[in-house]
C-alpha cells in the first residue's frame, strides 16, 4: 500500500464560457482565480485554477472553457459529484445566497450521517456543500464571504462506476481504505490526508457510459509531496499493471495520468513549485502566464482570448 498519496490535489472541469465559469466561481462560490494561463495542448483555450488564497492542494478547482463545446452527458466512469467542505451551521448561509443568487439543482440529502446540499454550476456541474469541525484551511478573504462560512477547499469527490470493484483496488493500492457503505455507495478515506482525503464510489450498473463536455470533469489528481514520491507512486501503479504517462511538466505542479479501470481519469501531481512561483502571492491570477513553448503567442492570445476578471 503506497502512503505518500495526500488527498485530492485538484479536480479540472470543461466549460463552454470562460466568463460565466469565472463569474460562478469567484463571485459565487468565492475562491480565488490563483492562475490564468492556456491549456498546454491547445493554447487558444484558458486554463483557469480557483483555489484558497494561497492555492494549496486539495482546494484547487481548474476550468478548461472550450467556447463551442457540446454539453457533457452524465453517467459512469466520471467524477459525478464534486463536494466542498464549509463551516458547522453554514449551509443555510449558501442556500438563502444560492436562491438569491439563481442557482439551480438545489436540493438536499444526508450521506453518512452529513447533511449535503446539492447544486449545478454554470454548466450544470454536479456539486455539493457538506458541514464539517476541524477543517483548519484557510479560506480565500478576498471575496464578500465571511470567514465563518467561506468554502475551505474539497472534502471529497464522487466517483460514479458500473462496477467499482477495480477502483476500489487502485484506491486501496493508493492509500486508501473502505469506511462504510449505503446503498450502492461506499466511503474510501485516507487517513492524515490534506483535508480532501473522501472519495466516495457511488455503484450505477444501468447508467449510460458518460460523455465529456461542458459540465464534466475532465479528470482528478492526486497530491504528492514532491517529484521522488511521485516517481514512487508511478513505479508501483506501473508495476501493478496500470499504463501510465511520463512525468510532464505543468509549471506548478509536474504531473503523470492514468485511466483508472472505471473509466475515470486520474493524474498523480506534486505539491511543489506552487502558483507563486511566477507571480507575487498579492497577484495570483491577475496576469496571463503562458507556458514556455507558447510565449510567441502572447500577443494574439491577449487580443482573443475572452476578458475575465475585468
Amino acid at each position: 500500500m503506497l502512503t505518500q498519496i495526500e488527498g485530492i490535489h485538484h479536480i479540472t472541469s470543461l466549460a463552454r464560457d470562460a466568463q460565466a465559469t469565472d463569474r460562478f466561481v469567484t463571485e459565487t462560490l468565492g475562491l480565488r482565480r490563483v492562475k490564468k494561463t492556456v491549456n498546454f495542448d491547445a493554447p487558444d483555450v484558458y486554463h483557469l485554477y480557483y483555489a484558497n488564497g494561497t492555492g494549496e492542494p486539495g482546494t484547487v478547482l481548474t476550468y478548461f472553457p472550450f467556447a463551442h463545446i457540446g454539453a457533457g452527458r452524465r453517467g459512469s466512469g466520471e467524477v459525478g459529484t464534486t463536494v466542498f467542505s464549509v463551516p458547522q451551521g453554514a449551509l443555510g448561509f449558501w442556500e438563502k445566497r444560492f436562491r438569491a443568487l439563481g442557482v439551480v439543482g438545489l436540493s438536499h440529502e444526508v450521506r453518512f450521517g452529513e447533511d449535503r446540499l446539492l447544486f449545478s454550476g454554470a454548466d450544470g456541474d454536479g456539486f455539493a456543500l457538506v458541514e464539517t469541525t476541524g477543517d483548519q484551511r484557510a479560506p480565500w478573504a478576498g471575496a464578500d464571504i465571511d470567514a465563518e462560512v467561506a468554502l475551505r477547499g474539497f472534502h471529497s469527490a464522487s466517483l460514479v462506476l458500473a462496477d467499482r470493484g477495480g477502483t476500489q483496488a487502485l484506491l486501496e493500492l493508493m492509500g486508501y481504505r473502505p469506511e462504510g457503505e449505503e446503498g450502492r455507495v461506499l466511503r474510501m478515506v485516507r487517513e492524515g490526508a490534506n483535508g480532501a482525503g473522501i472519495i466516495d464510489l457511488e455503484t450505477q450498473p444501468d447508467a449510460p457510459v458518460a460523455r465529456q463536455g461542458a459540465g464534466s470533469v475532465h479528470h482528478i489528481a492526486y497530491a504528492v509531496a514532491d517529484d521522488a514520491a511521485q516517481l514512487t507512486v508511478r513505479k508501483v501503479l506501473v508495476d501493478n499493471g496500470f499504463q501510465i504517462t511520463p512525468v510532464i511538466d505543468r509549471d506548478y505542479f509536474h504531473s503523470v495520468y492514468f485511466r483508472a479501470p472505471g473509466g475515470v481519469l486520474f493524474e498523480i501531481a506534486t505539491n511543489q513549485p506552487g502558483f507563486a512561483r511566477d507571480e507575487d502571492p498579492e497577484h495570483l491570477g491577475e496576469a496571463l502566464k503562458l507556458p514556455r513553448q507558447h510565449a510567441s503567442l502572447r500577443e494574439t492570445l491577449e487580443r482573443s482570448l475572452p476578458k475575465i476578471g475585468d
